[in-house]
Formats: C-alpha cells, structure tokens, sequence
C-alpha cells in the first residue's frame, strides 16, 4: 500500500474496521454492456408509447442512452412481452456473456490471468439461476474447477458493496490470493410492458451492463502489476425497514411474471438516510467529509443523485462519474458504482494518501458505504 508520506493509513479499531493485519486492495476493475444502444426516445418509439405522462419520465430521466436487449418486433412492427421463462433464458445468456467480458477486462487491468483467479463472487438482481452464475462463469471461461465461488442474488442495486465486504473478509482471509466481486446485470431481462406509470419509471431508468473488481490482500499485491488501485479499509450500513417495499422484484399476478417496483418518494427517503451512514463510516477515523477526495456513488437516478448531493453538501463535480454513467448507460444496478470506478481511474487524478467513499443504495431500503485510500 502506498501512501503520503504526512498523512500515514488509519489504525481503526471500530464497527465495520476490517479486524485483520492484510487490508485487501483493488487491483482492478473492468466493466462490459449489451451490444445494442436506445436514446430514450428511441425507446419509447420502439414500443409505440405516446402518453405524456410516460414520456416526460423519460424525457427527464438525465439519460442519453442505455443499452437494452428488447424483443423482435413481429410483421407487424409490435414488440410483444415476452414470457417469464424466455426472460431467464436471457438472463443466463446475457449474464454470462457481459459477466464474461467484464471479468477479463479486470483481469487485464490487474495485470493477472484467469489461472490466478482463487474466488470468484457474483452477484446479480435481474434472474434467479441455478446454479448459480458463479458455476456458470467457471465452465464458460475454464476457470480452475478448485476455485472458491459464491453468489449474491436479489439483494438489489446495493448489493455490489455487500459482496465487496465480503469477498474483502475473504481476501484479507487468503493473503496473497486473488479474487474478484462480479456484478452482472441484465436489466432487459427484467422488463414489463402494461403501459402503467410503476413499469414507465422502471422501464425509464435500467440498462445492462456488468462490472468486475479484484482484490488482494497481504503479501503479493504489489507484484501485481499495478499500482493505481486503493486499499480497503472498512465499511458501514444502514437499512431502513420502515421502507422494506420502497423498492422491490416481485411477481406481478396480472402480468404473469416479475416486475420491479420503485416508490417515487424513495430518492428522499434515501437521501435523508446518507448523511448517517457516512457519519457512521467517518465517525471513528477522524476524517471530515471534506477530507474525502473522490466520491464514487451508485447513478441510482437524477432524483436519487439530487438528493445524496443535498443531503451530503457535495457538488456536481463531486459525483461527475456518477452523473457521467447514469448519462451514459442508465442505471445498471449493482455495477453502477464500478463504471464511476473505472472512470476515475481513467482521469488519473488519484494522488498517494487520497481518500474515497463509495456508496450504493437499493431494496431494503439499504443504504452500503466503503472507505477506501489510495
């Protein structure tokens, strides 16, 4: 780990400290998407909408384009709904597929290969598989039969920091080892067509995409090939029963399949709830709010941004990664916050002794933070 030489790394001893003398590293991080992109109007287009009420949801989303898989239209130009069964089909294809590109490309930024890989976590929201992607991932790429997997599904949006705080324990459990948290969302996968105003705030806002980060504690990570990556240092939660049906996937009985919903007051809801979580993840390490450098926040959407931005005094430049990928790609669920990763890396504006908070927020309602340092 390097580090300013005025400013040495924390010694933390409280909640959510990773209690271990390896603190695990990122080494890299990779992401991917679908194939075909839509401007949102192109989106509306494609299924024929003209109400509105549903069109000013897109048309005041902040976003330009997302990539989507949507059905073949027929003869006659309709897109129809496809059923449950064909939209696991193409959660497992597009899964492995994004999940496939994502992981090698993290893989390459970290200067390791696929036979170094010794855990593998995957998450995802948008599919029920088993088994698991995990398994799937390691037939696919001919990972090493022996490598330690796991799987984290339908935990939602947030779910990308849980698996980082586990597979973190993991790491910093097996130094010298390599392993990699997974997120790959196929959003399309996960879309309904009724032309209610719960599924045009849905369909407004997700797109596929998937993203990949690897980590290493202890002895070895220096000879990983790259220095550009922060340490681990700890993380903080804070889940809001009062709204546990704000956000959820769950069987709609009329459309005869899945569907997401989101409460429209739950940007306000999380929103309020930011400032204690990172009070919690600061409280006992001395460090100010203005003492974090880089903030990488899930692109949730624009009110949910909004309102982390209020409710925390940041600017916009604070959260441009995170603005920058909702823009570019829509919400892409658990992965999000790893396209603002990558991003900031590829600014190459991290100096030795920065630090960084990273936040997700999803189902539960949850809010997830990380502290990391450079």
């Amino acid at each position: 780990m390097t580090v300013s030489l005025d400013r040495p790394p924390l010694a933390l001893t409280g909640d959510g400290a990773l209690k271990t003398p390896y603190r695990p590293r990122i080494l890299g991080v990779g992401t991917a998407a679908s194939a075909a992109t839509y401007s949102q109007q192109e989106v509306l287009d494609a299924f024929g909408i003209t109400d509105p009420k549903i069109t000013s949801v897109f048309a005041n989303s902040a976003i330009d384009r997302r990539h989507l898989t949507l059905p073949e239209p027929d003869a006659d130009g309709v897109r129809a709904p496809e059923p449950q069964g064909d939209l696991i089909d193409k959660h497992k294809a597009m899964a492995v597929e994004m999940g496939a590109e994502a992981l090698r490309a993290c893989l390459k930024r970290a200067g390791a290969e696929l036979s170094d890989l010794r855990h593998l976590c995957c998450v995802s929201s948008t599919g029920f598989l088993t088994p698991g992607l995990s398994a799937l991932m390691i037939r696919e790429l001919g990972i090493d039969r022996h490598c330690s997997r796991s799987d984290i599904v339908g935990m939602g949006c947030n779910a990308g920091l849980n698996a980082l705080n586990v597979v973190a324990g993991w790491s910093a459990a097996h130094p010298g080892e390599l392993a990699v948290v997974l997120c790959t969302e196929a959003c399309s996968a996960a879309y309904a067509m009724d032309g209610s105003m719960r599924t045009a705030v849905v369909n407004s806002l997700f797109g596929d995409g998937a993203g990949a980060i690897a980590l290493m504690a202890g002895p070895g990570d220096e000879a990983s090939g790259t220095t550009e990556g922060p340490t681990v240092l700890k993380f903080a939660s804070c889940i809001i029963p009062e709204a546990i049906g704000a956000m959820r996937y769950d069987w709609d009985r009329e459309l005869d399949r899945f569907s997401f919903y989101l409460d429209p007051q739950i940007p306000y809801v999380v929103g309020a709830h930011a400032e204690i979580v990172v009070d919690r993840l600061l409280g006992d390490t001395g460090l100010r709010r203005s003492d974090i450098r880089h903030w990488l926040v899930h692109s949730g959407g624009k009110k949910v941004i909004d309102a982390v931005v209020v409710n925390l005094g940041l600017t916009r430049h604070d959260l441009r990664h995170t603005v920058g990928v909702l823009r570019d790609y829509g919400n892409v669920s658990s992965g999000s916050f790893l396209f603002s990763y990558e991003r900031l890396l590829d600014e190459q504006v991290t100096r030795p002794g920065d630090y960084g908070v990273l936040m997700t927020m999803g189902p539960g309602s949850t809010l997830e933070t990380a502290l990391v340092q450079w």
